[in-house]
């Protein structure tokens, strides 16, 4: 059977890519909708990208309310000042949550109705225009068919999906992920890890994903540690925004796994920011489904240097696993009870986490069988 690669039209990456992407912004419409945070404005990131498109001729609106993972609540506020401003296309400036905020706002304001009533289906309709500028290294939402959007009335994290959620054009300028402060730099890289490892192992990976996904674990193994602890180091910031874009091409197209289908409940119960819940997670999921996907987890171990080309693949897999874990260690990722929540509160919410994790159709591509009450005890491993 053929295989299908999505990926955005058009990507600038590299030094100085913002400036470079200003013919192409520019062509996308008469006035845009900059969806970002209130932490852009402060860092001054935003007015370096208004200040671009004013040089181009390009009428905007800001809305900075993007403050934390979104929800409809947000997404219905975007779209009524997008309709309020007469845009025709929009920006997204920010981390994954003003990107996939962009996304949902995008398909709300051209069709109407709310996000949960998305869930479930496939957009394909034609959108407005979208180009996202990524300022942290790890959701690769500038490169998927993906947005993740809580309902506050079900307390549920709604993967939305669709091509036409794909971003025109991502803009990857390593400038914005130099003030990404150390945790940032932690949450979101070890997402993009997440999504490469995933991509790869998932029942779904296909060639042209597993060439993304294991130069993405490579880049993350070889400077994630060193853009944690020397955030202003350009070179360890572009390797990192790279290794972003390429696991978000290979999850788009090869989909994620138990990790996330896992992480999206502690998200949206206990407010926990995605990479670090995905972090959470790692250790204990990896654990459980390597000896279902031995020769993959092997396969990444080669690629990154943590064993031989020809090394038992038993070995091989499990020097994957002492790497991960070195790592979460060394970038100081914490526990769920080093993040504050109560135990009790937690064990009580496992039936339903474990319920959630299993509707969201993720942990079924994962080279193991999954079911909600495995799903269960892995939660309960957490502690």
């Amino acid at each position: 059977m053929a295989d299908v690669f999505l990926a955005p039209q058009k990507i600038i990456s590299g030094s100085h890519a913002l400036k470079s992407a200003a013919d192409t912004i520019g062509g996308m419409g008469r006035k845009a909708l900059v969806v970002t945070d209130a932490m852009m404005e402060k860092l001054g990131n935003l007015e370096k990208l208004t200040c671009m498109l004013s040089e181009s001729g390009v009428s905007y609106a800001v809305y900075a309310d993007i403050n934390g993972e979104p929800d409809d609540g947000m997404i219905e506020r975007g779209v009524r000042l997008y309709q309020e401003e007469k845009c025709d296309f929009l920006v997204a400036l920010g981390g994954g949550s003003p990107i996939d905020s962009m996304k949902a706002i995008a398909m709300i304001a051209e069709y109407g109705g709310k996000p949960a009533d998305y869930m479930g289906k496939t957009v394909t309709r034609r959108l407005p225009p979208m180009a996202a500028i990524p300022t942290t290294a790890g959701t690769g939402s500038e490169a998927t068919q993906f947005t993740i959007i809580t309902d506050r009335s079900s307390q549920v994290k709604m993967l939305l999906k669709g091509p036409s959620l794909m971003p025109d054009a991502a803009i990857i300028d390593p400038q914005f992920t130099i003030t990404a402060p150390p945790k940032i730099t932690a949450a979101t890289g070890v997402d993009a890890l997440t999504h490469a490892i995933e991509a790869y192992t998932s029942r779904k990976a296909q060639p042209l994903s597993d060439t993304f996904a294991l130069s993405a674990c490579r880049r993350i193994f070889g400077s994630l540690r060193n853009a944690w602890e020397h955030g202003e180091d350009e070179e360890s910031r572009i390797q990192m925004s790279l290794a972003s874009l390429e696991a978000g091409m290979a999850f788009n197209n090869s989909s994620v796994t138990v990790v996330h289908g896992m992480s999206r409940p502690v998200g949206a119960l206990y407010h926990v920011p995605h990479g670090i819940s995905n972090a959470m997670l790692l250790n204990v999921c990896l654990e459980y489904i390597a000896d279902g996907a031995e020769d993959r987890f092997a396969d990444i171990a080669v690629n990154c240097g943590f064993a031989e080309e020809g090394e038992r693949t038993d070995r091989a897999a499990a020097a994957l696993l002492k790497e991960t874990a070195h790592l979460l260690k060394d970038i100081r990722i914490p526990t769920l009870e080093e993040y504050g929540i109560s135990r009790e509160d937690f064990w009580k919410n496992i039936p339903k986490m474990a319920r959630d994790a299993y509707a969201s159709g993720s942990p079924s591509n994962t080279r193991k069988e999954i079911t909600a009450e495995v799903m269960e005890e892995l939660y309960r491993r957490l502690w």
